[in-house]
């Protein structure tokens, strides 16, 4: 369970994977520059879990890996890093991905019309589709009707707004 003031790394973390990906912060905290075998040791997950959590997060650039050889065993390993200080930047990103997204779907919303039968099980379908079916409902054989959708492009332009004004 994460805690009401962990750390901004370990949240992140958490929200990424769960309760592994929670374990695994929490240990590179503990002990920086730790192996995946120590890590894993440390956290009682298994290796090949350890070492998926640890490449996602690497790739998300919230940690780093040094490769150094250990001498007793006489290969390479890694020891790895938090970032700490590009949690700020990896939710700007994420926050810029969504906003996006959610621009791509208004945009979508205001270049189609939408019909639908008015049954609540049964899906909107855009005018080609509708057409297609000579607008009748595929799924309940209602006839199709103009549906607005200017709820829904509020919504979105709300959202898109808010992001915004939380990214400056």
């Amino acid at each position: 369970m994460i805690e009401k003031y962990e750390d901004p790394f370990v949240k992140i973390a958490n929200m990424i994977g769960g309760d592994e990906y929670l374990k695994v912060a929490r240990s590179l905290l503990k002990a920086q520059d730790a192996t995946d075998e120590e890590i894993a040791s440390s956290t009682g997950l298994r290796i090949n879990m350890v070492r998926k959590i640890l490449y996602d997060l690497f790739g998300k650039a919230l940690i780093t890996g040094i490769r150094v050889k250990d001498e007793r065993k006489g290969w390479f390993v890694y020891r790895w890093r938090s970032r700490k200080d590009e949690v700020e930047n990896f939710i700007e990103k994420e926050k810029k991905k969504i906003s996006d997204r959610l621009q791509q779907r208004l945009d979508y919303e205001n270049s189609s019309q939408f019909y639908h039968c008015g049954n609540d099980d049964c899906l909107r379908v855009t005018f080609e589709d509708g057409l297609e079916q000579f607008f009748k409902c595929s799924s309940c054989g209602q006839v199709l009707n103009l549906k607005k959708n200017e709820k829904s492009k509020k919504a979105f332009s709300k959202k898109i707004d808010e992001m915004k004004k939380d990214m400056r």
